[in-house]
């Protein structure tokens, strides 16, 4: 509705009825100056496509969502994508029972320092790839709440995560996990990791999945046998 609209610095949408709306895919896509949005009115109960709808945001610096009714969302990929000035982003009010895609959701949220997720339904969730990739301020995120049972995308998922110092997983359930490319690529402040409960017996690529992780050292990544075989081909 309002794709690229590149020089859009507010807007003030009060009074739209959005009731009957089932699209949301791109709705404020490539709005790149749009520095505040007020979004309070929203009736979003009939919403099933969010996918990129906030993508290329750039002057976002903070975003209320909180009205938000997201119980019939199925697909969330690409969301967030470039949001990169959000220092904020409180979505503690998602139901996120029915979403099976979160592919890039919230990658290149640059400036987001801390995310509260244990709130999120991720039992549908197949695709997590790059769903985090390149929140370089990130130091702290909760995914306590995360059923991965039916995930089978990882790759990317907590690329170029700098700041990142603890990160547990030991929640996490891998059995169709496939890809898990560069998962980790670039966590560089990494220095411990609890990967107990991963499966990795369906996974065909984990190449990189270590790479740059420069303060993480093997004897600090704990694995069901307490170690991981050729670690080093996982740092290529």
């Amino acid at each position: 509705m309002f794709y690229h609209c590149k020089s859009l610095t507010n807007l003030n949408l009060s009074n739209f009825n959005t009731k009957n709306v089932t699209n949301m895919c791109c709705m404020f896509n490539g709005c790149k100056s749009l520095t505040n949005l007020n979004l309070s009115n929203f009736n979003t109960k009939n919403v099933t496509d969010m996918s990129s709808m906030f993508i290329g945001c750039e002057s976002l610096t903070n975003l209320n969502l909180s009205n938000f009714n997201t119980r019939n969302v199925i697909n969330m990929s690409n969301m967030f994508i470039g949001c990169e000035s959000l220092t904020n982003l409180n979505l503690s009010n998602f139901n996120t029972q029915n979403v099976n895609d979160m592919d890039s959701m919230f990658y290149q949220c640059e400036s987001l320092t801390n995310l509260n997720l244990s709130n999120f339904n991720t039992q549908n969730v197949e695709n997590m790839k790059s769903m985090f990739n390149s929140c370089k301020s990130l130091t702290n995120i909760n995914l306590s709440n995360f059923n991965t049972q039916n995930t089978t995308d990882m790759s990317n998922m907590f690329s170029g995560c700098y700041f990142l110092a603890n990160l547990n997983l030991s929640n996490f359930n891998t059995l169709n996990v496939t890809n898990m490319n560069k998962m980790l690529f670039n966590c560089k402040s990494l220095t411990k990791l609890n990967l107990s409960n991963f499966n990795i017996q369906n996974v065909y690529n984990m190449k990189s999945m270590f790479s740059g992780c420069n303060s993480l050292k093997k004897e600090n990544i704990i694995t069901k046998e307490n170690k991981i075989k050729n670690f080093e081909i996982y740092l290529i």
